[in-house]
């Protein structure tokens, strides 16, 4: 099946992805922000098919605006329910490749934090897998 995607629905997706990784940087500031940012990215970086090739073209066009979480949250989460939507609504397989990429960004940040993630940590994830599932 092909996927056929307007840029907002590009911008979208880029959005939810990469303001995951922004989202994961606020609450991971109780360890190493900078890691948590640098392994979630890296897992962006290595995502394959439509999401993939979505994520790498203008991977730096997406301004997250915001100084604080609750500001980059109120963009970020509804973009998660709206790249999954949008993707499943034309390829179920394509919607799933987006989740297991999030999910594999959200791992590569748990690990930076070397254990068990922060409470804070821990919290933002459960947000971030609740915008998903939505």
């Amino acid at each position: 099946m092909t996927v056929e995607l307007t840029a907002q629905d590009e911008t979208t997706i880029r959005t939810a992805a990469w303001g995951t990784v922004t989202l994961l940087s606020f609450a991971g500031m109780s360890g190493s922000a900078h890691k948590v940012a640098t392994d979630a990215a890296l897992a962006l970086n290595a995502a394959t098919g439509v999401v993939g090739h979505v994520l790498a073209e203008k991977a730096h066009s997406v301004k997250i605006k915001g100084k604080s979480a609750a500001a980059v949250a109120d963009q970020v989460l509804p973009a998660l329910t709206a790249s999954v939507a949008l993707l499943a609504a034309q390829d179920g397989a394509e919607a799933e490749n987006f989740r297991s990429t999030i999910n594999v960004a959200v791992a590569a940040a748990e690990r930076a934090h070397k254990g068990e993630p922060s409470p804070t940590l821990a919290e933002m994830i459960r947000k971030i897998n609740g915008a998903l599932d939505a």
